[in-house]
């Protein structure tokens, strides 16, 4: 059965989700969604409390491609990407220098450990509706059980739900394709800070459990 995730982000500065030509990359950050979703699999990312209040939608994406063993940091079409911020040198891999976003000391949380790299995995969409800046809480309104469990989530995210739960996510997304059919429909709501990373202070979130 194809999943469906859901997680808050407390930086939302073109990093994780990175949204460029009509292409939505989840490549740092989140290393257990990253690890477990596959194709198919839906993905909402709303704002965090210390970012805005009211947990506005910034993303909803289905994953229409898996990039596993870090294949996405040596593949040419993709290294301008903002958040292709690794590189190989010989068989490690190695923060590239110039990056936007966060530093040598994230690539074991982002990547995993030498010699495995076992979290080295980027989803990818290209059917996608992201918002940022113009993000709202609108759902609110017509989706109780997502308000509850948006506003009730602390850190990590969650993927298990109740039925009722599920059809109201599914439910959602269907209008949002309906009504939206450009898939940038804001920019980001701030620009890269290299300190800032959903694992450290600066993010709001210091690990990330297993999904709800």
């Amino acid at each position: 059965m194809l999943r469906t995730y859901f997680y808050k982000l407390t930086t939302d500065d073109g990093g994780a989700p990175c949204v460029k030509d009509g292409l939505l990359s989840l490549a740092i950050c989140k290393p257990m969604i990253r690890s477990t979703a596959k194709e198919g699999d839906l993905i909402f990312g709303f704002a965090a409390n210390s970012s805005h209040s009211d947990n506005r939608l910034l993303y909803i994406a289905r994953v229409t491609d898996k990039l596993p063993d870090g294949f996405y940091y040596i593949t040419g079409k993709f290294t301008r990407r903002e958040d292709c911020i690794y590189q190989k040198h010989g068989d490690r891999f190695e923060w590239r220098p110039g990056s936007l976003h966060h530093g040598e000391g994230d690539l074991a949380h982002d990547l995993g450990r030498y010699p495995y790299y076992e979290r080295a995995n980027v989803l990818l969409s290209d059917d996608f509706r992201y918002f940022g800046i113009n993000g709202t809480a609108d759902y609110k309104s017509n989706y109780p059980l997502i308000k509850t469990a948006v506003e009730t989530l602390g850190q990590g995210h969650r993927v298990h739900h109740g039925e009722a739960l599920r059809q109201q996510l599914h439910a959602f997304m269907r209008q949002v394709w309906k009504e939206i059919r450009e898939k940038e429909a804001g920019r980001r709501t701030s620009g890269p800070r290299r300190g800032a990373c959903h694992r450290s202070r600066s993010c709001g979130i210091l690990d990330e459990p297993d999904g709800l």
